[in-house]
């Protein structure tokens, strides 16, 4: 069992934990993740390592409590703990001294970049981390982007804070003005990928994308992950999460991650109608 040590509400639905995980925290690496069940009869889910300690034993993760498991992850307290827990899964980041980095985040893709980020500077990088929200009030990770980031741009959809619009016009402004970028890291929405990749493409920058897909075990054996990247069948459990951004079929990702929409809007009312 893996016992929940700490919690934390960042904003609205969003929040952070640390969670009891010796192994797990003396091993993993960024962009890695885990995969997870709240108890016995419920569904496993994957979530994206943000931090570990290893002398505490402990590893961090940041989720929305969205539908019904991340809902009723939510719920739960320090003290409680989590019938499963495996990992570290997928490949972590590739990490080296690149020159000039941009990291972006959106949303809660803020905290899956956070520990590339961190590792990219620890690298000898020059990073500027561009992380952005809908409005200021569901901003997270502020203060930790800032430490691990040379220049920290912020945009939100409402100008509440920062540059009003979105991580594409601030990513297109440093390129209009000229500003050296060896190498992209992003993490949010597809759709805010998709355009990151857009914006990055006829400049040739490398961009790397942590992508979302369906998810059941992890392993490559379900196949519920498959993506298609440069024409070929990928499995984000093994071959990813992260991929060339400028070879991503993120029309059909998109597609594929509508398939169970109606069901997960079914269960999740089912549960408010319980609670």
């Amino acid at each position: 069992m893996y016992e929940i040590t700490e919690k934390r509400e960042l904003s609205p639905d969003v929040y952070l934990m640390k969670i009891s995980a010796p192994r797990l925290a003396a091993k993993r690496k960024a962009g890695q993740f885990v995969i997870l069940r709240v108890h016995e009869e419920g569904e496993r889910f994957p979530l994206t390592i943000v931090d570990s300690d290893a002398e505490a034993g402990t590893l961090t993760i940041v989720f929305q409590a969205v539908g019904k498991s991340t809902i009723l992850l939510g719920k739960m307290e320090v003290g409680e703990s989590l019938v499963d827990l495996v990992g570290p899964l997928g490949k972590p980041t590739h990490i080296e001294n690149f020159g000039r980095v941009v990291c972006i985040g959106g949303g809660v893709g803020i905290a899956c970049v956070y520990p590339i980020a961190k590792a990219m500077k620890e690298a000898g990088n020059h990073v500027t981390s561009i992380i952005s929200a809908r409005s200021a009030d569901i901003l997270t990770l502020r203060e930790e982007m800032d430490a691990t980031s040379d220049v920290l741009q912020i945009a939100t959809d409402d100008g509440s804070l920062g540059f009003k619009g979105f991580p594409t016009d601030v990513l297109q402004q440093m390129i209009d003005a000229g500003e050296k970028i060896d190498h992209v890291v992003c993490v949010g929405p597809t759709i805010m990928m998709k355009f990151i990749a857009e914006v990055t493409r006829p400049h040739k920058i490398p961009t790397i994308v942590s992508l979302n897909p369906i998810m059941v075990d992890g392993t490559g054996m379900c196949g519920g992950c498959r993506v298609t990247v440069g024409g070929e069948t990928k499995f984000a459990c093994v071959d990813g999460p992260e991929f060339d951004g400028h070879l991503v079929d993120f029309d059909q990702l998109i597609q594929r991650q509508k398939t169970y929409l109606d069901e997960e809007k079914e269960s999740t009312e089912l549960l408010n109608t319980k609670s």
